[in-house]
């Protein structure tokens, strides 16, 4: 990316689960849409929404691995995305488990996230 036009950051949990993408791609939306950016598209090169690169900063705390990165790239409705992981986040209980909301054990994962739009 030449130019970073706006950085926007979130968080987002999975409290039963622990499914880490599902934290990353909340922690995305908690970044994007409380946001409005309505003149970017003047800003970018022919002023199309397409020409705009978006990067993705993900603070995790479990392994790359355990994360979708193509269910996170999704959640960006224009431009091309990168995603960028580092350890990170949380990982805390969150004091029972139910096994019908997927729990394996009583740790609920918290990420961070910083989205940055430009060209």
């Amino acid at each position: 990316m030449k130019k970073v036009l706006f950085i926007q950051t979130g968080f987002g949990v999975d409290v039963h689960g622990q499914d880490v993408t599902k934290a990353a791609v909340r922690a995305v939306d908690n970044a994007i849409y409380h946001n409005s950016m309505a003149g970017i598209e003047a800003m970018l090169p022919n002023e199309d929404l397409n020409n705009m690169c978006v990067t993705v900063k993900l603070a995790i705390p479990t392994d790359e691995a355990e994360l979708d990165i193509e269910a996170v790239k999704a959640r960006i409705p224009f431009g091309t995305v990168t995603v960028e992981t580092q350890r990170g986040g949380m990982v805390t209980t969150h004091g029972i488990i139910i096994p019908e909301k997927g729990d394996k054990n009583d740790l609920m994962y918290i990420v961070n996230a910083s989205v940055e739009a430009g060209y």
